[in-house]
């Protein structure tokens, strides 16, 4: 999932518990890709998605269910431990396709390889894009913002890691949110969702400017890859570990004041301002490519006051429907506020 900034020294992580543990025991190392599975392969999945009938809801943000988001948090969780590279995770990403065609999105796999310390590994991240026209597959000029999340799970060797919140939630919640924007075709146009693999560590998060950076995989390759298509881009949200049932957004410090108060204003506005408020230090995570790299405003919704982050006990017991309904909610009345403008 994510960690603090923490790579000036051991004693510095000693001190704050802050830095992500790297698993006891070593995993295997990946097998090398073959030569079908070498990088730069991109593929479309064309979808037919009907179109809705009626008018968009005027607030779509009550049509944000915790409980379809939950369902697909369950499914992700079903599938077990889901590391980079494993057949698992394979059978998630098949899952989040099937979701997200039911919904009439199209989607693009983006894949590529990347050196781990365990040495390379192949990494899917997923595309949705939303075609108002009903052209496909969608065209990609007409997007204006970014909803993310990552859908690994990081790897341990010593527990059974199924990651309920620390991956499962944000992409089940991402699911639904795909779900409620169909019912506006104009307005999901605008938006890409983005899938991130490669969110975890393979051993121990590194500074993601070095060259072999350990984490963080897949969204410094997306952000790499925008390259002047970033320019088209407002704003990105990310989500990550939104499960939990104390729910306890925290914001990081280096967020845009624009979108820190747009997100804080819509909790108000659906009276859950409680549950959202900013963290005392800097959080590694996956809004800091599309910030570093491709310069593209993005806040970090995530919720690091978890005592089970990368437990055993990060199960589905620990996550609520509530908690989901929340975060997706302000979302989508924060989208409907912003690109109705």
């Amino acid at each position: 999932m994510v960690q603090f900034r923490c790579f000036l020294s051991l004693a510095v992580v000693a001190a704050f518990g802050s830095c992500k543990p790297a698993s006891t025991t070593s995993a295997p190392a990946a097998p090398p890709p073959t030569e079908s599975e070498r990088p730069s392969a991109i593929s479309v999945i064309k979808t037919a998605g009907s179109r809705p009938t009626v008018p968009p809801p005027a607030e779509i943000w009550k049509e944000f269910s915790g409980e379809k988001a939950f369902e697909e948090v369950r499914k992700q969780v079903e599938v077990g431990p889901r590391p980079s590279g494993s057949a698992e995770l394979e059978k998630a990403r098949m899952l989040i396709e099937e979701s997200l065609r039911k919904s009439g999105w199209d989607i693009e796999r983006q894949t590529f390889t990347d050196d781990t310390p365990h040495g390379p590994v192949n990494f899917v991240n997923l595309i949705a894009r939303f075609s108002a026209s009903g052209v496909h597959p969608a065209p990609g000029n007409t997007q204006r913002a970014i909803v993310c999340s990552h859908y690994d799970t990081k790897i341990f060797s010593t527990i059974r890691f199924v990651g309920a919140s620390d991956g499962a939630s944000s992409t089940g919640a991402l699911l639904e949110l795909a779900r409620v924007l169909a019912m506006d075709p104009a307005m999901a146009s605008q938006i890409e969702l983005v899938f991130f693999d490669g969110e975890e560590a393979v051993v121990q998060f590194t500074d993601p400017s070095e060259p072999k950076a350990d984490g963080l995989y897949g969204s410094r390759y997306y952000a790499r890859q925008l390259g002047d298509r970033a320019r088209q881009f407002k704003f990105g949200i990310l989500w990550d570990m939104i499960g939990d049932r104390e729910l306890t957004i925290t914001i990081p410090p280096d967020a845009p004041a624009t979108l820190s108060r747009g997100i804080l204003g819509s909790a108000e506005a659906l009276g859950v301002r409680q549950n959202f408020g900013f963290f005392s230090r800097t959080i590694l995570d996956d809004h800091e490519p599309l910030l570093r790299v491709a310069h593209i405003p993005t806040i970090d919704l995530i919720d690091f006051d978890y005592v089970y982050w990368h437990t055993a006990e990060d199960t589905l017991e620990h996550t609520a429907p509530e908690s989901l309904q929340k975060v997706g909610s302000v979302t989508l009345h924060y989208l409907r506020q912003t690109l109705a403008k």
